[in-house]
């Protein structure tokens, strides 16, 4: 396995969308309530909607793509934050097959490097309560709750969710 990253285009952005969706189909099934809502709501849907936030935030925030031998295998997306003086890490994704091969963890090296342009002092992103599998990975990247929580909806079931910080 031959990873490279590189910052995301327009032209990744289907594929980020269908990625997105395999990984939160993956991630989220034993959290909802009825894991085949991710049917309902397929791969277009987010297609449609990585197009459209990439079109209105490309200038303001960053996507890396994480390749192997040109197959797009994940991403990271990362920007200003509404926590005042804080830069976010919005997501890291992987194709489910990916997941423990070190892949995840190069995207948040990165994303860590490149994370004091859009903040200073401290990074912040949110966790779903419940994704124990997540939660250790962050963990293992020096990530730490800070005690901030809210509840937002996945699939229009509302999981409770954490902040977790990381200095800058």
């Amino acid at each position: 396995m031959t990873v490279s990253l590189r910052p995301a285009t327009a032209a990744d952005q289907p594929g980020v969308g269908e990625l997105h969706h395999r990984s939160r189909a993956a991630a989220y099934a034993d959290l909802l309530d009825d894991p085949a809502s991710f049917a309902t709501r397929g791969p277009e849907m987010f297609v449609a909607w990585w197009v459209e936030r990439w079109g209105w935030e490309r200038d303001t925030h960053r996507m890396t793509v994480a390749e192997d031998d040109g197959e797009l295998i994940g991403f990271s997306y990362i920007g200003p934050s509404e926590t005042p003086g804080a830069a976010e890490l919005y997501a890291i994704h992987l194709d489910p097959a990916r997941v423990g091969t070190g892949v995840g963890r190069q995207l948040m090296v990165r994303a860590l490097t490149e994370l004091p342009e859009f903040g200073t002092g401290r990074a912040v992103l949110w966790v779903l309560e419940g994704n124990t599998v997540a939660r250790r990975f962050y963990e293992r990247g020096g990530w730490v709750p800070d005690g901030a929580t809210r509840v937002e909806p996945i699939n229009d079931q509302p999981l409770p969710q954490l902040r977790y910080s990381h200095p800058l």
